[in-house]
């Protein structure tokens, strides 16, 4: 007779440990493809939007127009921000994730060749409002997955927002070069090269797959939810007080960035007389603003992320005030990429803690509003800077960013510390 009673394998938990080990590097391994593949998102809404500054000269010579005129481009941006940061509430619920980001994506591979053979100025006008509307949807839903994460969510969404800032800067190199021959437009037939691989990596990477099954990918469970079916999420989001603090301070912060990013090289040629390569002082603004948003990310923990935005804030004016009055090429250079430097971290702040005190399932329409009415920042405030400028000179930018510096810290002081979230 033998004895059939089974006997333990001692394999059995070594087994079990290796089978978990590689279940645990492959949700690693996912998690990490997922955040490369947004930021290199992030890259190209960046590479955008650190284009317009440097071509603005251009765009005014080849078809003859004024500053107020020219300013119209961000008037249709501010459009297609606005109208994609509301789509994205009603997108994000009958699409879902995967879907959207590429869908964002798609409108700016149709802007850009519509862009490169330098149409009539109205076509070129349009095709900004939808470029507007794709960066929107993106931007909305890469700061909505990013700030459901469990782990490192600030310093993930300083690394997010750093990657536009590499964009931000490597395209003023390019977009002057471009500027300054005949066929100045073709600088947006690398905006189409880019805009292509990044079709491909968000539909390869993602799959046009919903929030929770990407998460699921990486080993996170499913997002929370509240409220009925039936509920109006529109309803819902609008009706949070603190959100609407927050989306007032990201129109201003944004449209400061982009603004000085972009008027400032006509402001140097004109005030300082620095010549055809003063786009590079828009590659300066950028890249400080690159280094602020990784390098400082020790500074604002061991500060308090809410009391060194103040801090922040004041010492940009303080350099700005410099620009404003030193009439100095080189100081006004170094200054500006200092001003990048300290504005750099605010926005990775915002957000961070807007995932702090907002309800956790109504997080990337919120995140969306924000971002929709920053990004219309980046299109409004360059505009009114156009205006100003046609009729008091160019010489207007500086005092007209110290007051909306100045309205960045009287807003930020309004914005909650903290709210209850009923998740």
């Amino acid at each position: 007779m033998y004895d059939l009673t089974p006997v333990p394998s001692v394999l059995t938990p070594s087994v079990r440990s290796a089978g978990e080990v590689e279940y645990s590097r492959k949700y690693v391994r996912n998690g990490w493809i997922h955040f490369a593949a947004l930021c290199w998102c992030f890259f190209l809404q960046g590479w955008n939007d650190g284009t317009t500054g440097p071509l603005i000269p251009a765009i005014q010579e080849h078809y003859h127009v004024g500053f107020a005129v020219v300013s119209l481009i961000f008037v249709t941006n501010c459009i297609g921000y606005l109208s994609g940061a509301f789509a994205n509430v009603i997108l994000n619920d009958k699409l879902g994730f995967g879907k959207v980001v590429v869908l964002g994506s798609v409108c700016q591979i149709v802007t850009y060749a519509i862009q490169a053979p330098a149409p009539p100025f109205p076509v070129l006008v349009c095709a900004y409002a939808i470029a507007g509307f794709g960066i929107s949807l993106q931007n909305a839903q890469a700061n909505g997955f990013v700030g459901s994460l469990k782990d490192h969510v600030a310093a993930k969404l300083c690394i997010l927002h750093g990657s536009y800032g590499v964009g931000a800067f490597a395209a003023p190199l390019v977009a002057t070069h471009f500027s300054q021959t005949r066929h100045w437009s073709f600088h947006f037939l690398i905006s189409i090269g880019i805009a292509l691989t990044n079709t491909i990596v968000l539909t390869s990477v993602f799959r046009l797959k919903t929030q929770d099954e990407v998460m699921a990918e990486a080993g996170h469970g499913p997002g929370e939810v509240g409220g009925s079916a039936q509920s109006n999420l529109y309803r819902e989001i609008l009706g949070l007080k603190a959100l609407h603090f927050m989306a007032i301070f990201s129109l201003i912060y944004v449209g400061v960035e982009v603004t000085l990013g972009g008027w400032i090289v006509t402001y140097i040629i004109q005030k300082r007389h620095g010549g055809p390569s003063s786009g590079y002082i828009s590659s300066g603004f950028f890249g400080g603003l690159t280094v602020g948003r990784i390098a400082l990310i020790w500074i604002n923990r061991k500060v308090g992320e809410r009391r060194i935005i103040f801090i922040y804030a004041a010492l940009a004016i303080g350099l700005e005030v410099t620009i404003w009055l030193v009439p100095n090429l080189y100081e006004n250079a170094v200054a500006v990429s200092f001003i990048g430097l300290l504005l750099g971290p605010m926005y990775p702040i915002l957000v961070d803690h807007a995932t702090k005190i907002l309800p956790r399932w109504l997080l990337t329409g919120c995140v969306g509003w924000i971002a929709g009415f920053g990004q219309a920042g980046s299109a409004v405030l360059p505009f009114i800077t156009g205006v100003l400028s046609a009729k008091y000179g160019i010489g207007s930018l500086q005092p007209f960013m110290v007051a909306m510096m100045a309205t960045m810290i009287g807003l930020w002081a309004v914005v909650p510390k903290a709210q209850r979230r009923v998740d």
